[in-house]
C-alpha cells in the first residue's frame, strides 16, 4: 500500500519544480514572443527562428561546438575507458595512487584554473617546437578531451568494480584470449557505462564556456562563447530560440539513449 504525499510535501515539491524549471519554461514561451524585448509580450511569433536560421554568426558557432564535442568525446571515452579499466582491474602497482589523482584532478580542480595551465601549456610547445601552431579547434579538443576523460574513467571504473570477473576468467579458461575477452565480453556489458560516459563528455564540451576560452584563439568560437557575448550587450529573442531548440535537441537525445540502453524483457 503506497502512503500519499502530505498537502507539505504537494506545495514544496511544486515550489521546487517551479524554481527549477520555471525560469526554462519561460524561456521557451518568450522564444515566440513577437516583440524584440524579451521581457515584454506582444503576441505569439516564430519570427525569431526564422532570423536565428540566417545568424551565419550562429551557425557557424554551433558546427564549431558540435564538431569539438564530437571529437573530444570520443577522444576521451577512449582515454577514459583504457584509464578507468586500468583503476578497477589493476589494484597494485607503481604510482597508482598518483595516476588516480592525475585522472580525477579535473572533477575538482576549477575551471579558470584548468583552462590558464592549458594555456600556458599551449604556448610553451608552440615556442618549443612549433605545435600547435596557434589557438584554435585543437586545441579546444585537447583541453575538453582533458576535462571528459575524468568523468569516463570514473564511470567506467564504477561499473567494472560491480563487474561479475567470472564471466572473464570463464572465457580465459575456455582458450579465449585476453583482447577477446576484452571486446567479445568486457565491452558489450559495460556499454551502458560507455554511453553514458560518452554523452556526459559531450554535454561538457558543448557547454563550455571557461575552458574553451582560454585555449581558444581567433581562428575558432565556439557556441557559449557567442551566447555569452550577445547577453552581455542585451538578451535578444534570437537566443531565446536557440536556447529551445538546443533544449529540444538534449530532450530527443536523452530520450533515444534511453530507449537504446533499456534492457529488453
Amino acid at each position: 500500500m503506497t502512503k500519499k504525499l502530505s498537502p507539505f510535501l504537494l506545495v514544496m515539491l511544486a515550489l521546487g519544480y517551479l524554481f527549477l524549471y520555471g525560469p526554462i519554461v519561460s524561456v521557451v514561451v518568450y522564444s515566440f514572443n513577437a516583440s524584440r524585448l524579451v521581457t515584454v509580450w506582444a503576441g505569439f511569433s516564430t519570427h525569431w527562428y526564422g532570423e536565428l536560421l540566417h545568424n551565419e554568426q550562429i551557425k557557424d558557432a554551433a558546427l564549431v561546438s558540435l564538431s569539438i564535442a564530437l571529437m573530444s568525446a570520443t577522444g576521451a571515452l577512449i582515454l577514459g575507458t583504457l584509464a578507468g579499466y586500468a583503476l578497477a582491474r589493476f589494484a597494485r602497482f607503481r604510482g597508482r595512487a598518483l595516476f588516480a589523482v592525475l585522472t580525477t584532478s579535473p572533477l575538482v580542480l576549477p575551471e579558470v584554473i584548468t583552462g590558464l595551465s592549458l594555456l600556458l601549456l599551449f604556448v610553451a610547445l608552440e615556442r618549443l617546437i612549433g605545435w600547435p601552431a596557434g589557438r584554435g579547434m585543437l586545441t579546444i579538443t585537447i583541453a575538453h578531451i582533458t576535462l571528459g576523460l575524468s568523468y569516463v574513467a570514473i564511470i567506467v571504473a564504477s561499473r567494472l568494480e560491480s563487474f561479475d570477473i567470472a564471466l572473464e576468467e570463464a572465457a580465459l579458461d575456455l582458450g579465449a584470449r585476453p583482447f577477446k575477452v576484452f571486446a567479445v565480453i568486457t565491452l558489450p556489458l559495460i556499454a551502458p557505462a560507455l554511453a553514458a560516459g560518452w554523452l556526459l563528455a559531450f554535454t561538457l564540451s558543448l557547454d563550455d564556456l571557461v575552458i574553451a576560452s582560454f585555449t581558444t584563439g581567433p581562428a575558432a568560437t565556439t557556441l557559449p562563447m557567442v551566447i555569452f557575448s550577445s547577453v552581455r550587450m542585451g538578451v535578444s529573442p534570437q537566443i531565446n530560440a536557440l536556447a529551445t531548440l538546443i533544449l529540444l535537441l538534449v530532450a530527443v537525445v536523452v530520450i533515444a539513449a534511453s530507449r537504446l540502453m533499456k534492457p529488453k524483457t
